[in-house]
């Protein structure tokens, strides 16, 4: 997982090169992720607390999927295998937007899937220690304390996903 190669993109989100994630995180270089917004038929989103194995954001709570595109992946082809990995899931993904690379967001263009599913759910244990649904307006509370427990990707997908109102 530390050890894997993902591309390195420049600010128009090509690829420029190749690097190990460890170099990618080190020197702070674009690159690539996912994040999926997992409802259930009630509304309610899908949080994962994340596993305190991770070597970014231990024990935060962030959205329901997320990873870095493989090199050679796309971010549609991305965005199944990781809601599967994580969650053990397979479910039709819509595309909702996509987040220029900022420190705050590690450096990352972020496309922001969103997909509907009541599990149950399988959760890959070395990502994800818990998950568990929130209500939005209980989610808008959260993030608009700035709760530290939740991610600042997180709460920066989650601003802009209410900012734009998409229904769902």
């Amino acid at each position: 997982m530390h050890n894997e190669f993902l591309a390195v993109v420049d600010e128009h989100d090509q690829i420029i090169d190749r690097r190990l994630r460890s170099e990618i995180h080190a020197l702070a270089l674009r690159h690539r992720a996912v994040h999926i917004l997992l409802f259930n038929a009630a509304g309610q989103l899908l949080l994962q607390k994340r596993s305190q194995k991770k070597d970014l954001n231990q024990g935060l709570w962030d959205t329901s999927a997320a990873g870095h595109v493989d090199d050679g992946e796309t971010y549609d082809i991305c965005a199944p295998r990781e809601l599967q990995e994580e969650l053990g899931v397979t479910a039709d993904l819509t595309a909702l937007f996509k987040l220029e690379p900022t420190p705050d967001l590690g450096m990352e263009f972020i496309q922001v899937y969103r997909c509907h599913h009541n599990g149950p759910f399988e959760l890959a244990v070395d990502e994800i220690d818990e998950s568990r649904w929130l209500d939005k307006h209980e989610i808008d509370k959260r993030v608009d304390q700035n709760d530290v427990t939740l991610t600042k990707t997180f709460k920066i997908i989650w601003r802009l996903y209410r900012q734009l109102n998409i229904d769902n």
